[in-house]
């Protein structure tokens, strides 16, 4: 098989498994991301087609030669919980979409377990490309993304904005402090509650750390309905 048609045949099993996974959730059509949605307006919708036209023509770092695609974000501009992960992986990068794959699949139960839907909140990483095999992400990466993630939580505006594990927490709250320590502790951020909680991949791996997930969801579900 030719690099070409195994690359095709990546995309073809990501979006089965996507396409499987929506199905499971009880959603019947498939959505694919819009870079220019209703909802706060056209002002926000344009703002982030800016912030994206910016993005695919970033090479501030190494990922630009590598990714298939730049996995931006998924979701309404006027998302009042916005998620915020890590990096994309091997189906993200193939699709052009966050949390795809089987964190992805674990995301959306959490979501659907404080009573939404995928489509009602906004999920991005902090790296809008795939590192490679899918490693950490790197102090010099994370630079080179950190002000586009910033302009989008601007432009959103959310009530509730829930880092996914280690390295989006230590961002947006500025802190060295492992994720053990700091999740599920309400701070402010701007107009905004932040509330870390655990990386969906993380939980694949300790199952019995759900529970303190369940309590964390439970808190933004408070602070949404508030």
């Amino acid at each position: 098989m030719t690099t070409g048609m195994a690359d095709i045949a990546g995309i073809v099993d990501a979006i089965r498994s996507y396409i499987k996974s929506e199905k499971e959730s009880g959603i019947k059509e498939l959505l694919l991301p819009k870079r220019r949605d209703a909802g706060n307006g056209a002002s926000g919708a344009n703002a982030l087609d800016d912030v994206y036209s910016e993005v695919i023509a970033c090479k501030e770092c190494g990922l630009a030669a590598t990714r298939t695609n730049v996995v931006f974000g998924e979701g309404p501009p006027d998302a009042k919980l916005v998620f915020v992960g890590e990096a994309p992986g091997r189906d993200e990068d193939l699709m052009g979409l966050p949390f795809v794959g089987r964190a992805g699949q674990l995301l959306t139960k959490i979501i659907e377990s404080i009573g939404l839907k995928r489509s009602d909140v906004y999920i991005v990483n902090v790296l809008k490309c795939r590192p490679p095999e899918n490693r950490n992400p790197m102090p010099d990466e994370i630079i080179a993304c950190k002000k586009y993630l910033l302009r989008q939580i601007k432009i959103i505006n959310p009530k509730v904005i829930c880092p996914l594990g280690k390295f989006s927490s230590q961002l947006l709250l500025g802190t060295d402090k492992p994720i053990s320590q700091i999740r599920g502790k309400a701070q402010d951020y701007g107009n905004a509650k932040i509330i870390p909680t655990f990386h969906p991949a993380y939980l694949l791996r300790n199952p019995a750390e759900k529970r303190l997930v369940w309590e964390d969801m439970k808190s933004i579900k408070k602070i949404m309905e508030g």
